[in-house]
């Protein structure tokens, strides 16, 4: 299927980085040279952002080299290739099976969620969440002047689950009208069960709330055998289409971030035609033609290099996961089966107002801080995975020294 890439199928992993790692300092990267700005300190060692330090794959290089070199960036639309390589994907990859008539365009996740956000709910209306949970889900609520509504996972000693109980109450209580899912989960790492989705969106169905299901980290899979990502529009057999808005990306799986092209899947006509409305009156927004140049080849011709990426990914958790249980045994790794994302709980270990000193004054990283995520997690912090192994080594090896040196 991934002919165009069979020299990536041959590669050893030693030889994957050394072809694709890059150095990002002085290329306007937000995560390597805006330290100084976010952090007060250029010099930290920066495993925050979710993005990745590997090239794209070499086909979307040409692709977009090609495409430059015709020197004409007006108007486009986006043709049917798109779709074709975008539908194929989510079908061989996810069993998810798509319509095109279901499919709108975004500039990335997060400014679709404000959209959908104002889009089916009213100032004033209570909007969902589930915490710790990534950062601009608040800001898309409080932005808009929602009512923000939080249900905390449970936290089992590093695995999470929902509290439905507890969810229902909410929903109940608060009469919500929007449900904002994060699947897979960032930061905690979960890929949420069927049974799961299933209890969550009945949940939904049956006291009439739309859920939008972030699925930006869908290709992001640890452990595909055991833990499979799963879509909410593909649970129960698609029970839950008509309720369901799922937004997604190429921009994590091909670290594409910053081309600004993403996916706003509508199964249902009405809510499609009420997000038409809206955008048409908001947003008058043409497709980026890079971004989608970029997607069509990745889709059609990244799968080899994204299983190198998960390669690295793996052996790099695995890594983290045995330094820290051999030599810091306290610190919690989460049960990481989905995103490249991992969550720490260092609270055994230190006062969780010290987190940041620590963290940046004596380890020399940049991370994000669990506060970030929910005002519950103090304490915890997010590094990413998907970078070269030398500087997930030099991390860890910098938490591990620090705290010998806090003991003593």
């Amino acid at each position: 299927m991934w002919a165009n890439l069979e020299g990536v199928f041959n590669m050893d992993q030693a030889t994957f980085i050394k072809t694709y790692a890059t150095n990002r300092l002085n290329t306007n990267s937000l995560k390597w040279d805006a330290l100084g700005v976010r952090y007060g300190n250029p010099d930290l060692l920066p495993m925050w952002v979710a993005d990745m330090e590997f090239k794209v794959p070499e086909q979307v290089t040409t692709a977009l080299t090609e495409r430059v070199a015709h020197g004409i960036y007006g108007y486009s639309f986006t043709p049917d290739s798109y779709y074709d390589a975008f539908i194929n994907w989510e079908q061989q990859r996810h069993q998810l099976t798509l319509q095109k008539d279901w499919v709108r365009f975004g500039t990335g996740v997060v400014n679709s969620l404000y959209a959908i956000v104002n889009a089916y709910t009213q100032p004033g209306d209570a909007v969902m969440i589930l915490t710790p949970v990534y950062y601009p889900f608040f800001d898309a609520i409080q932005d808009n002047h929602r009512q923000l509504v939080t249900s905390e996972l449970i936290n089992d000693d590093g695995h999470y689950t929902m509290d439905f109980a507890d969810i229902e109450a909410k929903i109940k209580a608060n009469e919500v009208r929007l449900f904002i899912q994060c699947s897979p989960h960032n930061p905690v790492g979960r890929i949420w069960t069927a049974e799961e989705e299933t209890k969550i969106l009945a949940l939904c169905e049956q006291y009439g709330v739309l859920v939008v299901s972030d699925e930006i980290h869908q290709d992001i899979e640890i452990d595909p055998e055991n833990h499979p990502f799963i879509s909410a529009l593909t649970v129960a057999d698609g029970r839950f289409q008509d309720q369901v808005i799922v937004v997604n990306s190429p921009s994590k799986t091909f670290n594409v971030a910053c081309l600004l092209n993403s996916h706003v899947i509508i199964p249902n006509a009405d809510l499609r035609a009420t997000y038409d409305a809206f955008m048409q009156r908001y947003n008058q927004t043409e497709v980026n033609v890079l971004g989608q140049t970029a997607g069509q080849a990745a889709y059609e011709h990244g799968g080899a290099w994204l299983d190198q990426i998960l390669a690295v990914i793996r052996d790099n958790y695995h890594y983290l996961q045995t330094e820290f249980s051999e030599k810091t045994s306290k610190i919690v790794v989460a049960d990481l089966q989905g995103t490249y994302l991992i969550w720490l709980d260092l609270r055994a270990y230190l006062d969780p107002a010290t987190t940041r000193e620590f963290i940046q004054d004596k380890c020399g990283l940049a991370v994000d801080f669990g506060e970030w995520f929910s005002k519950n997690d103090q304490g915890f912090v997010r590094l990413n995975l998907a970078t070269d192994p030398k500087y997930v080594h030099q991390a860890v090896q910098n938490i591990i020294s620090c705290l010998a040196q806090l003991n003593k």
